[in-house]
């Protein structure tokens, strides 16, 4: 059982080491996967507004990022690699309703 306890205090340490910052997503890509799957705007349009939207919610990322808790972050920053198109606006959403349920 020590052995246990020591594990979840070094994995503590490493979620909180990783949550300290914005987590960095490749943006361009998620979004183009997400036009794949859909045909609804012309493909340059809808780039433009997907990454409109991720750019801002990441500003809001970054100027909020201190607000959430360390367990909100490590809750939702995984849930954003499933699926392979993380998102900031998706990210942003989900430590919102985390802060918010509170």
């Amino acid at each position: 059982m020590p052995i246990s306890i020591s594990m979840m205090v070094v994995g503590t340490h490493l979620v909180v080491a990783v949550a300290d910052r914005v987590p960095a997503f490749d943006i361009v890509r998620s979004c183009k996967l997400d036009l794949a799957a859909t045909a609804s705007l012309s493909v340059d349009q809808s780039l433009k507004s997907c990454l409109s939207d991720e750019n801002m919610a990441r500003q809001q990322l970054v100027s909020q990022w201190p607000k959430f808790s360390a367990p909100s972050k490590a809750e939702c920053i995984p849930q954003e690699n499933v699926g392979g198109t993380p998102s900031y606006v998706s990210l942003l959403t989900c430590l919102q309703m985390n802060l918010w349920s509170r």
